[in-house]
């Protein structure tokens, strides 16, 4: 039996509470998933996993031996990261996170870059809205946009992220541009459902003004919201990233040019430094090229 990855095996079906989620992430028939948790078990001598018809749980040994495991798993692939840097290669597979409206407006492009400089380097992008944990999910590098990046992780602030408020001209028309933040009031504007309230804000030289707004549609997804505002639903606070085009072909309209609404930073996020991978050094170099800089391609494009 090989043992690392029957513990690999295992680790994806304590995690994903099925041997069939688990073989389909690892392109594995069930029997062959079924046959590697036996196998370990018996090598063990202890039941590591409660089956039913309806979930997998795990035993008191099952959750003790999990964080063994993950362990293990983690010293194969620094083993595997360390011996793979003599050569100079990028090679392996890296795990990288971000939130879908930025993966899909912007790192979707930047990783086929990437792999074209390193064509043995495989990437698996994971685009979702949610906090991934990295070292439970094995991610090596998480993008994301804030102010407050998690103080157990290592981060590199990339560039700023700038936001833009956004309606569509037909919008307008009907409702009338809005002159002062505080007019949001009164419109129909776009929301985060994964926030408790919506409150705005935007700066102008040392003035600060916070703006509660409401709407009929929410949505915990910026590119959805991007949509509702193009087909004239409200008025949208939007990263530049994905707002800009729309506004350079008049699809929408950058509101409140004297106030700017409030700046987040976009971080890469890493676990450790700790016999960092040449794999995510090299990515991080990339990320730092191509969006460093006084302000990101995007921005520089709308001039």
């Amino acid at each position: 039996m090989d043992r690392l990855t029957a513990m690999q095996v295992f680790a994806e079906v304590a995690q994903l509470g099925s041997f069939t989620a688990a073989g389909d992430k690892l392109d594995m028939s069930r029997p062959m998933v079924t046959r590697y948790v036996d196998e370990l078990e018996q090598w063990l001598g202890v039941r590591l996993l409660q089956r039913s018809t309806r979930k997998v749980t795990l035993t008191d040994a099952g959750l003790a031996c999990l964080a063994r495991c993950q362990q293990m798993l983690e010293l194969a692939a620094e083993v595997r990261a360390d011996a793979s840097q003599r050569d100079g290669q990028v090679r392996g597979l890296l795990r990288v996170a971000a939130s879908t409206s930025f993966g899909l407006a912007v790192l979707g492009g930047l990783m086929a870059e990437f792999s074209e400089r390193h064509p043995q380097l495989r990437i698996d992008l994971q685009l979702g809205d949610r906090a991934v944990n990295l070292i439970e999910e094995r991610i090596d590098l998480a993008i994301r946009i804030t102010n407050e990046p998690d103080p157990g992780l290592v981060g590199r602030r990339l560039c700023d992220c700038r936001s833009l408020a956004v309606a569509s001209p037909a919008y307008l028309a009907r409702h009338g541009m809005p002159g002062h933040p505080l007019d949001l009031e009164n419109h129909r504007c776009l929301s985060y459902s994964n926030f408790g309230r919506s409150e705005w804000r935007f700066r102008q030289g040392t003035e600060e003004q916070r703006v509660r707004v409401s709407g009929a549609i929410s949505a915990n997804e910026a590119s959805a919201l991007l949509c509702a505002a193009v087909a004239g639903g409200g008025i949208a606070l939007q990263p530049s990233y994905l707002a800009a085009p729309y506004v350079r072909r008049g699809e929408l309209v950058a509101l409140l040019p004297d106030w700017q609404p409030q700046l987040m930073g976009i971080h890469a996020l890493y676990p450790s430094r700790r016999l960092l991978p040449l794999a995510l050094r090299s990515l991080l170099d990339f990320l730092v090229e191509k969006l460093g800089g006084p302000l990101p391609p995007w921005d520089r494009a709308a001039g």
